[in-house]
């Protein structure tokens, strides 16, 4: 993706509202993603271990849904046209595989949707921000859901250059 970025006064990019449109449409493509795996992964979890995580999953498709649409209104409001393809999704006959596939995705989302919340304020996007961060304490709670079903710790997605 090229970025249509202008200068500065002190000769830094600056994002566009076209830059932000084909960012969002990238997590607009993610969003479909997670629903699509998040569906087909609660259908097809097996085990007593994993039947509790099996119904949160179908809660976590539910609010992906929830999430491509606040995504596809921004992205109109904006004066862009929403995405229609998924970014592809990991399948496995390994119930913890899939669970990890899901981690690894909601680690990407965590940490794509803290730089958007970023580059909103950026160029002035101030309510296009707040949604975004509705959607990201969503994403956490998934991320935190699926670190707990997997046993491990809850993973730092947050950039060595952010950290307080």
């Amino acid at each position: 993706m090229v970025m249509k970025t202008s200068a500065t006064e002190n000769n830094h990019p600056k994002l566009v509202r076209e830059d932000l449109i084909d960012l969002l449409n990238e997590d607009l493509a993610r969003e479909y993603q997670a629903i699509i795996a998040y569906v087909v992964y609660s259908q097809v979890i097996k085990g007593a271990a994993y039947m509790n995580i099996a119904a949160e999953l179908e809660v976590h498709a539910a609010e992906e849904l929830s999430h491509a649409i606040t995504l596809a209104n921004q992205i109109d409001y904006l004066g862009g046209m929403p995405k229609v393809i998924p970014k592809p999704v990991k399948t496995s006959d390994k119930a913890e595989d899939m669970l990890r596939f899901d981690l690894e995705n909601e680690n990407e989302t965590i940490r794509n949707y803290r730089q958007r919340v970023r580059q909103c304020e950026q160029i002035g996007e101030y309510a296009l921000a707040e949604h975004l961060r509705q959607i990201l304490v969503q994403e956490q709670d998934h991320q935190i859901s699926l670190a707990t079903a997997l046993g491990v710790e809850v993973p730092d997605v947050t950039a060595a250059n952010q950290r307080a």
